[in-house]
């Protein structure tokens, strides 16, 4: 399985926020950002980091709760192999 890339959160003045794509898994969250719902209003967070889901099952929207696995999500973000 390949790990998702992450990188260090470039050193600014205010606070930072990083989204990293898993593949074949959900978008990784990190840092001080506001994730609104459909409606608008803002979604309840506890953690810093958080996952969201990409593959649409999810029974917590907009957070994934490990149905990608389940169903067989996969995506097409794949690094290509070098020969």
């Amino acid at each position: 399985m390949t790990e998702p890339r992450t990188t260090e959160p470039r050193t600014t003045d205010g606070p930072w926020a990083s989204v990293t794509a898993c593949p074949h898994g959900p978008l990784l969250v990190r840092g001080d950002v506001e994730i609104l719902l459909s409606d608008g209003s803002p979604a309840p967070r506890r953690r810093s980091t958080v996952a969201l889901c990409r593959c649409g099952a999810s029974g917590i929207k907009p957070y994934c709760d490990g149905t990608h696995k389940v169903i067989g999500f996969r995506t097409d973000d794949e690094q290509p192999s070098v020969a």
